[in-house]
């Protein structure tokens, strides 16, 4: 097994355990949490951020990072939008937008990997592009009257269960990025990246490629969530997936993952991605306030950074006593 995954296995453990007593509790303490209907809800309405927490777990295993992903799924849902107002059919308009999600990605990457550019400022800078780009092609009008079979498949459930169908394309894109990042030596090769750039650069690792990669399949993956989300809710906005970014990074931090890079799990991940999407979904059926939310949000995000932080240097003074 990978030091990194040894490392993380005892947060990840943590925040498995944290969802499972949340979702204990929430079952006996808050109305209407166990009904199929919300649960239904929930898987759905967190599907989005899981989505982009594939590839993004991966960019900051690499030691980087996008913020722009929540703009390039606004954009391709408002470019669906207007690609549908002019009659071209939703077969040729999903593939239209998937490559302008890997146009997006590959942007960001080039200015990463081939000027240098920190990815920090340059997907800042693409957040505020992208979403002004998505405003003029679509601008203030709302698209709704998409095929009912498409409607019906992201929004819709598997039978009589509470599992919506679109949780099944997720668990195998989970499941190919799982085998990707921890079972192949692409995936080893980026936890050397995040370790340290300079000796897998002399390790005949490809770190540029590597990097340029990872930025478009994150591009292309929230091309993706921006055709789930506008279907989920049957509406092409400009401002569709508005601030998504803080939930993934702060889904993925809080699953173990190191914002420093070389360290962290997929497990992790999307357990803190479930986490995260019940917690806000307890507190919507508690009748606490959008803003509140957000407030919690952002307080999971700095834990989520210092938790593991002082975890492993609570583990090194035991080490040393137990030394000593």
């Amino acid at each position: 097994m990978p030091e990194s995954l040894t490392r993380a296995v005892r947060w990840d453990t943590v925040v498995g355990a944290l969802l499972a007593l949340l979702s204990l509790v929430s079952f006996g303490t808050v109305d209407g949490f166990g009904n199929g209907l919300n649960l239904s809800f929930l898987i759905g309405n967190t599907l989005p951020v899981a989505l982009i927490a594939l590839p993004m777990t991966l960019l900051v295993v690499a030691g980087e990072i996008d913020l722009s992903v929540a703009s390039t799924a606004g954009l391709s849902g408002a470019v669906m939008g207007r690609l549908w107002n002019e009659g071209m059919a939703i077969e040729t308009i999903i593939p239209v937008c998937l490559l302008l999600g890997v146009v997006c990605g590959l942007g960001n990457g080039l200015l990463v990997t081939r000027l240098g550019l920190p990815s920090l400022a340059v997907t800042i800078g693409t957040l505020a592009a992208y979403r002004g780009i998505a405003q003029i092609v679509l601008g203030s009008d709302a698209v709704t009257d998409f095929p009912t079979r498409y409607l019906d498949f992201a929004a819709g459930r598997i039978g009589n269960t509470f599992i919506p169908r679109a949780f099944l394309p997720f668990v195998v894109l989970l499941a190919i990025a799982v085998v990707v990042l921890h079972a192949t030596p692409f995936g080893r090769s980026l936890f050397a990246i995040g370790a340290n750039e300079e000796a897998a650069w002399f390790a005949g690792i490809r770190v540029k490629r590597h990097r340029l990669t990872l930025f478009t399949v994150t591009g292309l993956m929230a091309s993706l969530t921006g055709i789930f989300w506008t279907l989920h809710y049957a509406s092409a906005r400009y401002d569709n997936a508005t601030g998504l970014e803080l939930s993934v990074v702060a889904a993925v931090l809080l699953g173990g993952v190191d914002f420093d890079g070389g360290k962290g799990t997929l497990g992790g991940a999307i357990a803190g991605v479930f986490l995260l999407g019940a917690l806000q979904n307890v507190m919507s059926l508690s009748n606490v306030s959008a803003q509140s939310q957000t407030v919690v949000t952002g307080v999971l995000l700095v834990v989520s950074v210092l938790g593991p932080r002082v975890a492993r240097q609570v583990a090194i003074a035991r080490a040393t006593r137990s030394a000593g």
